[in-house]
């Protein structure tokens, strides 16, 4: 028979899948797998039905289809004032993850390290470790989830390849600022580490502030591989549909992976986000308040109750600190909140290599406003459980 060493001996049935069978299973509400419980905009499936019907179902190019690559490029003009080429700085991926996997094997070699900050999304180390790469992890200092930038100064050194960022962030809802990715950009200096800064949840970002691209800072422009999303901008995150902007000489290391891993994406979606970025912007620069709203109902919902509560800076995700409420540890909580009171969460936890004590679960609220509230209707007057 033929047995096999596991190249991720570590690596399980991720969280978001335990937790979404789990609430499936106890016919509970489900906050805590990240999508939304509601439609993709009519015009964007009305633009998909049209393409397919009109014969875009062949392979399109592996870099994807020009039009969505130039759509890409002026949406980033426009956002951060940024030129970027669309045939040799913008690569279309299926999904995020692939992006991240395929920016992590371009550039890391056997032995070289990657630092990453705890939590981190968990796709992070896995991409590492397959590529023979040593993942370094950071926590960040809560409660405003901050990076320790004297313990990176001390993390960094000669077998540094690059430095995974999240902004803004999943699972903790931080984002960061000009000051931070300036700061990022004065340590790095010119030694030759590489960033890759994970801003799939751009367009999500509240009470005023402003998402800052890495592709917006001196010094790290040129060293990027900036990883953005349609399924998160564009409720589908089904779809699988992301891109990747770095400079055109990361970017041919990036192709020369790519096209290997999945070649291309989906061409008729493809087409279908093209033109709805094209013909109504208004999505993507709305999106923010659109969310800000749905964070606001839930933070509502919850007040008065005795989850600790900062409100999310960005993403669609919310932090709640259950410490008044019990000891039990977050994954036991986020069990007991499934089975006992019908709502599913995520415990933070698993987000870290060496997790700390701490009592934080995560709440998804991309969702219609009705299931938040009822959401809340049924963990809000929790008090005290004892284990």
């Amino acid at each position: 028979m033929l047995t096999l060493s596991s190249k991720l001996p570590a690596v399980g049935t991720t969280i978001f899948t335990v937790m979404s069978q789990m609430a499936q299973e106890h016919n509970a509400i489900n906050l805590s797998q990240g999508f939304p419980d509601f439609s993709i905009p009519a015009e964007l499936s009305d633009l998909l039905a049209r393409y397919v019907r009109d014969g875009f179902n062949q392979y399109p190019p592996m870099t994807g289809v020009p039009y969505l690559r130039e759509q890409i490029a002026l949406k980033t003009q426009r956002l951060y004032g940024v030129n970027v080429d669309p045939d040799s700085e913008v690569t279309v991926t299926s999904g995020a993850t692939e992006a991240l996997f395929v920016a992590v094997q371009a550039l890391v070699r056997p032995g070289e390290e990657v630092i990453v900050f705890d939590p981190a999304y968990d796709s992070y180390e896995p991409a590492i470790t397959l590529a023979q790469g040593v993942t370094r992890h950071l926590p960040l200092l809560p409660p405003g989830f901050a990076i320790d930038w004297d313990r990176l100064a001390a993390t960094i050194n000669p077998r540094t390849r690059a430095i995974m960022i999240n902004s803004p962030h999943n699972p903790c809802g931080s984002v960061l600022s000009r000051s931070d990715l300036e700061k990022l950009a004065a340590l790095i200096g010119d030694r030759p580490i590489a960033v890759i800064s994970d801003e799939v949840y751009e367009h999500m970002v509240y009470d005023g502030e402003r998402h800052v691209s890495a592709l917006e800072i001196d010094g790290l422009r040129e060293r990027s591989f900036v990883i953005s999303s349609f399924g998160k901008t564009c409720h589908a995150t089904g779809w699988k549909v992301a891109y990747c902007i770095a400079p055109a000489e990361l970017t041919t290391e990036f192709r020369k992976v790519h096209q290997f891993v999945t070649f291309t994406t989906h061409t008729p979606t493809q087409w279908a986000l093209a033109e709805f970025i094209d013909k109504y912007p208004e999505h993507y620069l709305n999106l923010s308040d659109f969310y800000q709203q749905k964070r606001d109902v839930f933070l509502d919902a919850m007040r008065g109750s005795a989850f600790r509560m900062t409100p999310s800076r960005g993403t669609y995700f919310q932090l709640a600190d259950y410490s008044d409420i019990t000891d039990l540890t977050d994954t036991d909580f986020a069990a007991l909140l499934t089975r006992e009171y019908k709502v599913a969460v995520i415990p933070v936890s698993v987000f870290y290599a060496d997790p700390p004590p701490n009592h934080y679960i995560r709440f998804c609220f991309a969702k219609a406003e009705t299931t938040l509230q009822e959401a809340a209707s049924r963990i809000a007057g929790l008090r005290e459980i004892t284990p």
